[in-house]
């Protein structure tokens, strides 16, 4: 499978500028599996959420064909994310070594990678969306509870979902709304 990979520019997530003055914690650290990169996020997510719409698990498909990559999706074919705003979430450690896979040229979307181990670390956007859906898998310490299911219209013939959170086919309101009143509080700093 041919595989499109850029470096990511600078800044790899927000110019935090005059954000630095909000709440700074709780702290939770991500890292690739050998420890060349580190994420800090500051303060509680958006959502923690698994997903398993097709890009998604495409993306998976392409990272986890590099060489020595470590498995992205949970064992019943979703990719857990927890979803931080672009401002409350940070390259540590590492950026260097962090690279961009796009599913195809037009795609907006990129799946970040740490070359040191072929980890994923996250998801983001070319442009608009306010959010960065970092991998679950890559923090540290007491993780905040899934909360809901999402596009589960693709999960892998076979495949039966437990029945232990909210599963959606597509996007619950109740995420755009928490989506939305996320972007509403970064842009009033709060």
């Amino acid at each position: 499978m041919r595989q499109r990979a850029t470096l990511l520019p600078s800044p790899y997530f927000y110019n935090h500028g005059d954000h630095q003055q909000m709440t700074r914690s709780p702290i939770m650290t991500a890292t690739c599996s050998c420890g060349g990169v580190e994420l800090k996020a500051f303060g509680g997510p958006i959502v923690s959420s698994v997903c398993y719409c097709e890009d998604c698990q495409k993306g998976a498909d392409q990272i986890e064909a590099l060489p020595n990559a470590v498995t992205v999706r949970d064992p019943d074919g979703g990719t857990a994310y927890i979803l931080y705003r672009k401002d409350r979430i940070e390259c540590s450690k590492g950026a260097e070594l962090l690279r961009r896979y796009k599913l195809k040229e037009t795609s907006v979307t990129n799946r970040v990678v740490a070359t040191c181990c072929n980890s994923a670390m996250f998801m983001n956007f070319d442009k608009g969306p306010h959010w960065v859906s970092a991998y679950r898998a890559r923090f540290h310490g007491e993780l905040p509870p899934l909360q809901l299911r999402i596009c589960t219209k693709f999960i892998p013939d076979g495949v039966v979902l437990a029945d232990d959170l909210p599963s959606y086919r597509g996007y619950p309101p109740g995420l755009i709304v928490k989506l939305l009143a996320s972007r509403v509080a970064m842009l009033l700093g709060r």
